[in-house]
C-alpha cells in the first residue's frame, strides 16, 4: 500500500472530498460489477488499506512501515495513532463508515501524490541545473488507472474508464509545447517504441506498439481508431476476466469464467458506464461493428485466448443478422 512522506501526513486533512456521483451504486444490469470484492463499503481492510493499526505489532507485520527509521516510525505512530483513536471514538457503521473511509483514502493517496511530486521536481531539477534538459525525454506514467469512491470502490481491474484510463505526462524540449493536451489513443505498450524512435533506433518488427511521436508534434493528429484491453487474472478482488475494444464513443466488453456476458457502453451519454446497452434494440449495428474491430484487434495482438472464447462462443450460438 502507499506512504506518504511524514512531511505531508495529514496535509489533506482539513479538506472533505465529494463523493463521486456513482459512489451508491447499485449495479444494475451489470453483473460482473455487482459480484466484485473491492468496495469500501465491505472490502476496505482498516489496517492494510488505511494504516489504522490496533497496535504496533500489527503495523510491524507491513514491509513499509517496518523498514521506516526511528525518526520515520515516531511521526508514523503520532500521526496514524492519533487518526485511528479518533475513528474508534465515533464508532461509526455504513453508510457513514464507507464514507468515512472514502475520505480517509482519499487524503492519504492525495499526501502520497503531493510527496512523489515533490521528488519528482528534484528529479526535473537536476535535469534543468546539469544542462541535460534540453536532450532528454521525461516520460511519466502509473501502471493503470485507479478508482477512488467511482462504483463505490477502491483498486483497479475493470476496463471502466477510471482504471482503464493511464495517467502521462511528458517532458520533451523542443518537441513537445509546455501544456499540451492530446486525445489521441496511447498504450503502455507504445513506450517502447516512442524511445526508440526518438533515439534514430530501429523499431523491432515484433513489438505491437506503435511511435506516439507524430502525436507529441501534431496535437491534432488522430492516431489509432480503437484501444484492445484484456484482463487475464481470475482472483483477487473477485473480479471477472475481460477482454473488450474502446473506440472515440463506445466500449464493447466480454466478461468470462466468474461471469460470462457482454457490456456496452456508450461513454457520450454515459461517462460513469452505469446503464449497460447491450442486446437493447437500437444498438444492433454499433454492436456488430465493434466486434467486427474487436476481432481485428484480437488478430492483430495475437491474443489466442480471447479468439477461442469468441470462436466457442459463436459455435453456441446463431450470430445475430443486423
Amino acid at each position: 500500500t502507499w506512504l506518504p512522506d511524514t512531511a505531508d501526513m495529514g496535509r489533506f486533512d482539513h479538506v472533505k472530498f465529494p463523493l463521486p456521483s456513482s459512489f451508491r451504486d447499485t449495479y444494475e444490469g451489470r453483473q460482473a460489477a455487482a459480484v466484485q470484492d473491492m468496495s469500501f463499503d465491505k472490502t476496505m481492510i482498516l489496517g492494510y488499506d488505511l494504516k489504522m493499526f490496533a497496535s504496533k505489532e500489527q503495523a510491524n507485520k507491513e514491509g513499509s512501515i517496518n523498514r521506516m527509521n526511528e525518526a520515520q516510525r515516531a511521526k508514523f505512530d503520532a500521526y496514524y495513532g492519533a487518526v485511528y483513536a479518533d475513528f474508534k471514538k465515533q464508532n461509526l457503521s455504513s453508510p457513514a463508515l464507507a464514507e468515512w473511509k472514502y475520505q480517509r483514502y482519499v487524503k492519504d493517496y492525495l499526501a502520497t501524490a503531493a510527496s512523489l511530486d515533490r521528488n519528482i521536481g528534484r528529479a526535473l531539477e537536476y535535469l534543468d541545473k546539469n544542462g541535460l534538459a534540453s536532450n532528454t525525454m521525461v516520460v511519466y506514467l502509473s501502471d493503470q488507472g485507479f478508482f477512488m469512491g467511482e462504483h463505490g470502490w477502491f483498486d483497479k481491474r475493470f476496463m471502466y474508464e477510471e482504471s482503464f484510463r493511464t495517467p502521462m505526462v511528458m517532458r520533451y524540449p523542443g518537441v513537445v509545447k509546455p501544456g499540451t493536451k492530446s486525445e489521441a489513443f496511447v498504450m503502455n505498450l507504445d513506450i517502447a517504441p516512442t524511445v526508440l524512435a526518438a533515439a534514430s533506433v530501429p523499431i523491432p518488427d515484433d513489438m505491437q506498439g506503435e511511435s506516439i511521436l507524430p502525436v507529441l508534434k501534431n496535437k491534432n493528429y488522430k492516431g489509432r481508431e480503437a484501444m484492445y484491453y484484456h484482463y487475464y487474472e481470475n482472483g483477487e478482488h473477485a473480479v471477472s476476466p475481460h477482454f473488450g475494444i474502446r473506440t472515440s464513443r463506445y466500449k464493447l466488453i466480454r466478461f468470462y469464467k466468474r461471469m460470462d456476458g457482454w457490456e456496452l457502453y456508450d461513454l457520450k451519454k454515459d461517462k460513469n458506464e452505469i446503464n449497460n446497452l447491450f442486446g437493447k434494440k437500437g444498438y444492433e449495428k454499433i454492436t456488430a461493428a465493434l466486434m467486427q474491430q474487436l476481432q481485428r484487434l484480437i488478430g492483430e495482438y495475437e491474443d489466442n485466448d480471447a479468439k477461442v472464447i469468441l470462436q466457442q462462443e459463436k459455435a453456441k450460438t446463431v450470430p445475430p443478422s443486423f
